[in-house]
Formats: C-alpha cells, sequence, structure tokens
C-alpha cells in the first residue's frame, strides 16, 4: 500500500468534494494513477483505492456515469467533450476504473 494524491486521481475540486459527499466513488482515467490499497485524503477524510480495472470507453454504463457524478451515460460523455480539447468518444480507447471508498 502507497499514498496516491488525491489531486491526481480526482483532477478537480468538485470532483474531490462529490467524493466526500459520496457522490463519486470511481473514477476513469486514461492510464493507472493509483494501485489496488493505495490510500488518498481529502480534507482530513481517508479513502483507499479497492478497485483498479483496464476497460474501454464502449464498457461504461449509466451506472458508471453515475458514480463519477454525472447525471447519466450521455451527460457523461458531454462532460469529458467539456474537459478534453479535441475530444471524441472510441468505444474502443482503453481506460482505467480506479474504484475507491472511505476508510
Amino acid at each position: 500500500m502507497s499514498e496516491a494524491h488525491a489531486d491526481t486521481l480526482l483532477p478537480n475540486e468538485r470532483m474531490r468534494e462529490q467524493a466526500l459527499g459520496g457522490e463519486v466513488t470511481q473514477i476513469h482515467r486514461g492510464q493507472a494513477y493509483a494501485a489496488e490499497g493505495d490510500r488518498f485524503d481529502i480534507d482530513g477524510e481517508q479513502f483507499e483505492v479497492v478497485e483498479v480495472t483496464e476497460r474501454t470507453l464502449g464498457d461504461l454504463t449509466e451506472e458508471d456515469a453515475r458514480s463519477e457524478g454525472a447525471r447519466d451515460l450521455d451527460h457523461y460523455k458531454q462532460i469529458l467533450r467539456m474537459s478534453h480539447d479535441d475530444f471524441e468518444w472510441d468505444d474502443d480507447s482503453e481506460i482505467v476504473r480506479h474504484r475507491f471508498e472511505r476508510v
């Protein structure tokens, strides 16, 4: 187990606040930013990464979108387009899911 950095794993303040509120329990990133068992801190609250899984964008579900703070998968796609320049959804794009829980 090692220390992960919340600001690397959860790249904006809104997501960190949503994690504190229990609304965000996972994040997909383009690569692994933590390993299972790693812990990170948000405002004195400890979280542990409980699963790191390789997936593709096409694997994402409505439940995944809600676990990342979006209303649904369409809203999730809209957030990605707004957050990343020249983003195009490609079902075959490889991503990594980081699921975490408050300790």
